[in-house]
């Protein structure tokens, strides 16, 4: 590899470009990748907004934030990916969209390379498996802010080696992340524990116990940074509600996973949280 190893991401919302950005700081040449020009300039302009702020904390000179900038390229093709030490895809959470991605990219990278899916509820197994080497398939789970959150999950498919899994380790501890290793059950670690987080609090203010207000008041009193329902709208209440649907199936429709309606009715409503400009806040 390079001095400057490339690090190429695909899909440029707000995780994508949150982990673009951390790939940055920590030194590498970035690739941001997405389908459409539209996309891309709302990446850029969300690394350009996280630059500025740094620079505007002190965290980064003038200077360095120039140097920073200029490791930072946008592509509307995914041949850009080419030389990349490794690809993390944050694109839509629907495993067809995740596979065929990756089956082009097998087809371009470098027969080393990592390809990482950022997925928070798909079976990495399940998007490797039409790769002809799925061994190179390994989850990198970032948490939102990419940028600013420590924990990365590091997931092992059925058949991810050893080796890509240290490898992977080592790359989130270059960003200065803190890695912590996953087996390829739904879920994961976070997400798993996070259901039951999001599901009481639902059943809670189903059920007329409460207010989602002070559902968060409570939760903030005994130590958590957000409530569940503020960090839904945080998150994007679409997205929270395709993990829990995810998981739940994944688990046959265990009881303790099933989704709520109120999650569903807000979705339907375009009621998504601060993505919408309006969700339960």
């Amino acid at each position: 590899m390079a001095d400057t190893p490339l690090f190429g991401v695909c899909g440029a919302g707000t995780m994508g470009s949150g982990i673009a950005y951390a790939a940055a700081l920590a030194g590498y040449s970035v690739v941001l990748y997405d389908i459409t020009p539209e996309s891309l300039e709302r990446g850029a302009g969300q690394i350009a907004k996280f630059v500025a702020g740094s620079v505007e904390r002190g965290k980064l000179t003038e200077e360095a934030a120039a140097e920073l900038r200029g490791r930072v390229a946008t592509s509307a093709s995914l041949d850009a990916m080419a030389g990349a030490e490794i690809v993390v895809e944050a694109a839509i959470e629907r495993l067809d969209v995740k596979q065929d991605l990756f089956a082009r990219l097998e087809a371009l990278v470098a027969p080393d390379a990592i390809l990482a899916s950022n997925t928070s509820s798909l079976a990495i197994t399940e998007i490797a498996a039409r790769l002809q080497h799925p061994e190179r398939v390994v989850g990198m789970h970032f948490f939102n802010p990419a940028h600013i959150m420590k924990l990365v999950e590091v997931i092992q498919g059925y058949r991810t080696s050893e080796e890509v899994m240290e490898r992977t380790a080592g790359i989130s501890r270059r960003l200065g992340k803190v890695p912590v290793s996953a087996k390829d059950t739904p879920g994961f670690i976070v997400n798993r524990v996070a259901r039951n987080f999001y599901g009481e609090a639902f059943r809670i203010v189903g059920e007329g116990c409460a207010t989602h207000e002070q559902v968060d008041r409570c939760m903030k009193a005994v130590g958590f940074k957000m409530g569940p329902f503020e960090l839904m709208d945080l998150i994007g209440i679409d997205v929270n509600f395709a993990v829990t649907e995810s998981v739940y199936q994944q688990y046959f429709n265990e009881a303790r996973f099933r989704p709520h309606l109120i999650q569903r009715k807000m979705v339907e409503s375009g009621l998504l949280g601060r993505k919408s400009g309006k969700g339960f806040y």
